[in-house]
């Protein structure tokens, strides 16, 4: 087909908002223990349900009406399942459901926040982790929730990840405090129910997805004990502990509960791991034996999620590439089975581009890290330099993947396939690249990032690839963060920034934010008083009044990370000083968009902005 010559940013394009708002979430997989079902989490437009498919029966909804939510931190930790029953989360309960009949009963009583529930070997109890007025616990209550549930351990600040040994007896987990992270340093933790002992980790450790082997006779556990991170294994009955995978990346931050990165074989004979090099995820096998390891071949770049069937050699995941949507997956011997696709694979591969690895220096000389997609169309071209999206990741800890990018904000495709290159910017302070890389930003949350974003920008233009007219940044949470400060400190270097539930205040965030975040400060810029300058030279919204450049402003109004009233501030110094902006508060929306129709309105709205000061402008 011949290419027609249309302006950059005006390509008409498939990927349309409508078809972003109607993508399905995927957010976890299992298997029963019988390893007859499979099971995972679809998000349909905010709502949480719970998907099985048993042998070669078609899929089917086990779950209505009831979402399937759990309501601690950001979430994650879904659901567990028996051979014949799920139990799940839903607002502050949890819920036993039988896989053939019935309807869902509650097993806890409806209060504080709840997470991760891991069904005991017998079938008998639920281990999960429980959070009320800001004490956080592990809990046990009976599989029928006929007596109140008992608390396990207390006195930590923060649980995450509780596994049972197969024996019954034994339970680990993942515990810290303030003000760490769980990716500063956390402990983990192994009891037999009359006493704990801590294994691995300190305030400078962080230790990840404990996991009994099938037998019982080990604990794996991966830790970040260097710039590189560690698989172990710890012999239950010798105390040995033994390096299994090293060198590389296997942890992903634990910004939600449930997270898995590896999975033991049914046999205990080897284990399933996820390695990422420089956001590039491949699945690999280690033999426990001999330490042997060899890469599983796929077509995915990011893969989270590993089950492994508890019979057999079956494999399930949720993989993803710039190519292909999020889709859950099973691998056996070789073979890959599709049994879930979050949204159809028709587009053509020259609307999905495959990003290129890019660095560039920081003033200090620091190699800065980041994924460059080009504008891609299967029937378009431009004419001179294309505009260019700088897209900063939340977090801040956290990392841009080659992965599909379909979500909720920052589609990379929906903007190169209408002509626009996109740069999401792995900056300091990111993880992936090594221990040291992460801990670059601490006490430099602000000019660290605020410096990467526009150093990635500056070599794209340097090298012919971006119009220096036509910047724009973009990016949500802390990412917003970033977008703020650089509209302050660098006016006039981007055309334009989008900005979603950013924190603009660092003073108020201090006092507002939820439990999790509430000491994320200490680490990033400091503590008060003593730090106060630098709270007040990076909170955007007392320098509001440098910023010349358009912004678009957008928050959800139940947000409990980044009050709305971080944005209000900000847009209220943007009218008073007349600076072009729009401002949308979607009604429903936490720290992210959920809802199908807010996801098409805040596509439809950014581009129509976009093309009205970016390309217009």
């Amino acid at each position: 087909m011949t290419k027609k010559m249309l302006p950059y940013g005006l390509w008409p394009s498939p990927i349309t908002p409508s078809l972003l708002g109607r993508k399905i979430r995927l957010d976890d997989v299992q298997w029963s223990r019988d390893g007859e079902t499979l099971v995972w989490v679809e998000g349909r437009s905010g709502h949480g349900v719970l998907v099985a498919k048993t042998g070669d029966d078609a899929a089917r909804d086990l779950t209505g009406d009831l979402p399937v939510k759990p309501t601690l931190g950001y979430g994650g930790g879904e659901f567990n399942l028996s051979a014949n029953f799920a139990v799940f989360a839903s607002g502050g309960r949890l819920y036993q459901l039988p896989f053939r009949h019935g309807l869902p009963h509650p097993i806890t009583p409806d209060f504080g926040q709840l997470a991760s529930p891991a069904i005991s070997p017998d079938n008998q109890r639920v281990l999960y982790v429980h959070s009320y007025e800001e004490q956080d616990t592990l809990a046990l209550t009976d599989i029928d929730g006929e007596n109140f549930p008992q608390k396990v351990t207390q006195g930590a600040d923060f649980y995450m990840q509780p596994v049972w040994h197969p024996g019954g007896e034994k339970i680990a987990w993942i515990e810290w405090d303030h003000p760490q992270m769980p990716w500063d340093g956390t402990r983990l933790a192994l009891s037999d129910f009359d006493g704990k002992t801590i294994l691995a980790g300190d305030e400078d450790t962080p230790i990840f997805q404990p996991e009994f082997s099938s037998d019982g006779r080990y604990l794996s556990y991966i830790a970040q004990d260097g710039e590189w991170d560690r698989l172990y294994l710890h012999d239950l009955d010798s105390g040995e502990t033994r390096i299994l995978v090293e060198g590389t990346t296997l942890a992903m931050p634990a910004w939600v509960q449930g997270m898995r990165m590896y999975a033991w074989a049914f046999d205990g004979s080897h284990i399933f791991y996820v390695r990422n090099e420089a956001g590039v995820h491949t699945l690999w096998v280690v033999d426990i034996a001999t330490g042997k390891k060899a890469e599983i071949k796929t077509p995915y770049t990011h893969i989270i999620q590993l089950a492994a069937s508890p019979v057999d050699g079956k494999l399930a995941f949720i993989g993803e590439s710039p190519q292909i949507a999020q889709q859950v997956v099973i691998w056996e011997k070789g073979e890959l089975q599709v049994v879930k696709r979050s949204m159809a694979d028709n587009l053509s591969p020259e609307y999905l581009p495959s990003p290129d690895a890019i660095q560039w220096k920081a003033e200090d000389g620091t190699a800065v890290y980041g994924l460059y997609y080009p504008p891609s169309s299967a029937g378009f071209f431009g004419e001179g330099l294309p505009p260019l999206i700088v897209d900063i990741h939340g977090g801040p800890t956290s990392q841009k993947y080659i992965q599909h990018n379909a979500n909720s904000r920052n589609d990379a495709a929906f903007y190169t396939s209408r002509g626009y290159g996109f740069l999401q910017a792995n900056y300091r302070g990111s993880t992936g690249y090594g221990r040291s890389y992460m801990l670059a930003l601490r006490k430099k949350w602000g000019p660290l990032d605020m410096e990467d974003a526009v150093g990635g920008a500056q070599a794209l233009v340097d090298q012919g690839l971006a119009d220096p007219e036509r910047l724009v940044i973009m990016g949500g949470s802390a990412g917003g963060y970033t977008v703020l400060n650089a509209l302050v400190h660098k006016p006039g270097f981007f055309k334009a920034g989008v900005a979603l539930y950013a924190v603009s205040n660092l003073f108020t965030l201090e006092m507002d934010t939820h439990k999790f975040e509430s000491h994320y400060n200490a680490t990033l810029v400091g503590t008060l008083p003593e730090d106060g300058d630098f709270f007040k030279k990076w909170s955007a919204v007392f320098h509001a009044d440098k910023i010349r450049d358009a912004v678009a402003v957008f928050h959800g109004a139940n947000d409990t990370a980044v009050a709305p009233e971080q944005s209000e501030t900000v847009v209220a110094a943007l009218r008073a000083n007349k600076v072009s902006h729009i401002y949308r508060v979607y009604e429903g929306e936490g720290h992210g968009w959920r809802k199908a129709e807010t996801i098409e309105a805040f596509y439809q709205e950014v581009v129509e902005f976009l093309q009205q000061y970016v390309i217009f402008g």
